[in-house]
């Protein structure tokens, strides 16, 4: 079996699993928070200020790509991808000032442009660039249908969030993947880059879980928390930019 059909199994497989359990709806509780604070007027103000460090990230990110040699198509890659860390500071302080469902879709809309633009990047330094060129806007358009269709069903009164789930995990699970398929000496620099953006985003979606726990403990929210250990998991996406493409000798690796 080959590397790109073990792959393509894996993903199949695995859309077939969350569509064999049933349509998930958004429960109302999901909006509650621990932190309701206000600070100088920003109404729940930890988890809307935790996501300045996202606006940066992507500002500077797309900076970095701007002045970047490297070919056009890789430019457009990872300038999809801080496109999408910059909306996702927007948008989620957006839905945290005043949080509900119908603010939920664009807070949750930059988060897929985010996860697909990475599993992009990725099958580009791993395994093909021309097939993570070409695939970067059917995943992307993939990723805004999962949220949009999640809203539709929940607005008709049977919320499905199971192709939402599948567009935000399947990334975590591809890219182990793809490290041991298509692994080979020259990635290894990144390597690091990569493992540090998964443990990030694991961290971060325990300190979701655990939002009221820590709140109790430390007086600063999980979900803030959240924020920053997700933000930390995007800035891996500005060093492996920076170390594969602005250091000595990266246009000529990127070529």
């Amino acid at each position: 079996m080959t590397k790109s059909l073990i792959l393509l199994t894996i993903t199949f497989v695995s859309l077939i699993l969350i569509f064999c359990i049933p349509p998930i709806a958004q429960t109302p509780e999901f909006h509650n928070f621990a932190d309701t604070r206000s600070l100088l007027g920003i109404v729940n103000a930890g988890n809307v200020l935790s996501n300045i460090p996202f606006l940066i990230i992507g500002i500077y990110g797309l900076v970095l790509v701007s002045r970047s040699p490297s070919p056009f198509a890789i430019r457009a890659i990872y300038a999809m991808l801080f496109v999408g860390v910059l909306l996702t500071g927007l948008g989620s302080a957006y839905y945290h000032w005043d949080p509900n469902n119908d603010r939920l879709v664009w807070d949750r809309i930059p988060m897929t442009i985010v996860f697909m633009s990475f599993l992009a990047a990725t099958i580009t330094e791993l395994a093909s660039r021309k097939v993570g060129v070409m695939l970067l806007l059917p995943l992307v358009a993939l990723g805004i249908a999962s949220v949009l269709w999640w809203h539709y069903t929940e607005t008709a009164g049977k919320g499905d969030l199971r192709l939402y789930f599948w567009v935000q995990f399947y990334p975590m699970l591809a890219i182990p993947l793809l490290l041991l398929l298509y692994y080979k000496p020259t990635i290894k620099a990144i390597i690091p880059s990569l493992i540090w953006i998964v443990v990030w985003y694991v961290i971060a979606k325990i300190f979701e879980q655990l939002d009221f726990q820590i709140y109790h403990a430390i007086a600063v929210s999980g979900h803030t928390l959240k924020h920053l250990a997700a933000a930390a998991s995007t800035g891996y996406f500005v060093h492996l930019y920076r170390m594969k493409y602005l250091t000595s000798g990266a246009a000529v690796v990127a070529a």
